[in-house]
């Protein structure tokens, strides 16, 4: 029952997932792509969409890709599935949070899911770069390719507006106005 796996599928990434939306992506990824609710160039679209929606973003691919996979209903069970680990576990730790602030075993523990967490977001990006700029395999000729530069190009002055401190918002909304722009002007 497509429900169940749905429901299922979210709360495992939920629920093993630390570190937010983007180091959940791996997971994301093997999980859509394992039961065949999505192809990766879907996916991509998908995060594009999640993450320039307002909300959480794990909230929102779980909600698109419920909707995709299982219409309204399919959506409550993916969002539901990936939302309710963290409910559960803040009420917890928010219950045992004074008595455990300090412990070594806790502080240890999180000071150990740090690295983990930028490691699986490294793997995120990697995988989601291959599919963008090598689907059909590693290939020097996408070097050469507009997409390719102007891909870089956003990047680039991602990169740099971020190090001026420059907020979030407008990064997102002139990398999107660039790549827009580029869509309309170069061949694809």
């Amino acid at each position: 029952m497509i429900y169940l796996d749905l429901f299922l599928a979210f709360l495992k990434i939920g629920l093993f997932t630390f570190g937010g939306g983007y180091a959940m992506l791996p997971m994301i990824q093997e999980e859509v792509t394992a039961h065949g609710w999505l192809s990766q160039s879907d996916l991509i679209d998908f995060i594009a969409v999640s993450e320039s929606t307002p909300g959480p973003f794990a909230m929102n691919i779980a909600t698109f890709i419920g909707t995709r996979t299982g219409g309204v209903f399919g959506s409550l069970c993916a969002t539901l599935g990936v939302v309710l680990p963290s409910f559960v576990i803040i009420l917890i730790v928010a219950r045992c949070y004074q008595k455990f602030k300090t412990s070594r075993l806790v502080v240890g523990a999180m000071n150990g899911l740090k690295p983990a967490v930028v490691g699986l977001i490294a793997a995120a990006l990697l995988s989601l770069s291959q599919t963008v700029f090598f689907p059909t395999g590693l290939s020097v000729s996408v070097l050469g390719t507009a997409q390719f530069f102007v891909s870089l190009g956003i990047f680039a002055v991602a990169v740099v507006l971020a190090f001026k401190k420059l907020h979030p918002i407008l990064i997102i909304l002139l990398s999107a106005a660039v790549g827009v722009t580029a869509g309309y002007l170069l061949p694809t």
